[in-house]
């Protein structure tokens, strides 16, 4: 995989046949960025707090009835998931809010995934673009649980981060981040978090 342009251009994975056909509309994009890890510039960690101000009991309450984390809570149902059980990634970040008063800052990527998320409902997460052999492809494991590959074998489930072995570390300078869309939300929702976690990369390094 490699960075071909300074805006992030998102690219459909692969959908296993089977899987679009038990779930019609679900469709992974990825996004290749120039990026390393490290620790969060002064503006993100405030977007943050600025998230967790607007991120209170009323809002959070009726988040879940809201279009795009709906949709997400429909798909997790589909999946044989309870979404009260096992949160959906928006709903799980608005919980620890409700439960630490805020956002602690975890760092680069992960910051920028959790801003986006938040901004738009939409889960993203993170690869080390360099250790991602091939295309992306959403297929089901031996055990049929739906995980994401690559041509070498499964990466990660879906909406579970990454193993160390794909996860962005001290080499990495190239990032792949990795939007799930669920059946029922709009392309833009996707493209609007996708280049929100883009925008907030390469400030990495700047003076906090």
């Amino acid at each position: 995989m490699r960075v071909t342009d300074p805006d992030p251009v998102l690219v459909a994975a692969a959908i296993d046949p089977l899987v679009a056909e038990e779930h019609p509309g679900l469709r992974v994009w990825s996004a290749e960025v120039a990026a390393r890890p490290g620790r969060s510039p002064r503006e993100l960690r405030e977007r943050l707090r600025g998230a967790a101000d607007r991120w209170r009991g009323a809002q959070a309450i009726v988040l879940r009835t809201r279009p795009v984390p709906w949709a997400y809570r429909v798909l997790f149902r589909h999946l044989g998931l309870d979404p009260d059980i096992t949160r959906t990634p928006v709903e799980a970040l608005v919980l620890e809010r409700m439960l630490d008063g805020g956002f602690a800052s975890r760092g680069l990527p992960a910051d920028a995934l959790a801003l986006a998320t938040l901004e738009t409902g939409v889960p993203v997460l993170a690869l080390d673009a360099e250790r991602v052999q091939g295309g992306l492809v959403l297929r089901p494991d031996d055990g049929g649980r739906l995980v994401l590959a690559d041509a070498a074998g499964p990466i990660a489930p879906l909406f579970a981060p990454p193993g160390e072995e794909h996860a962005p570390g001290r080499a990495t300078t190239t990032m792949a981040l990795v939007a799930v869309q669920a059946p029922g939300v709009e392309d833009i929702f996707v493209e609007e978090a996708v280049w929100t976690a883009a925008a907030a990369l390469p400030t990495m390094g700047a003076p906090s």
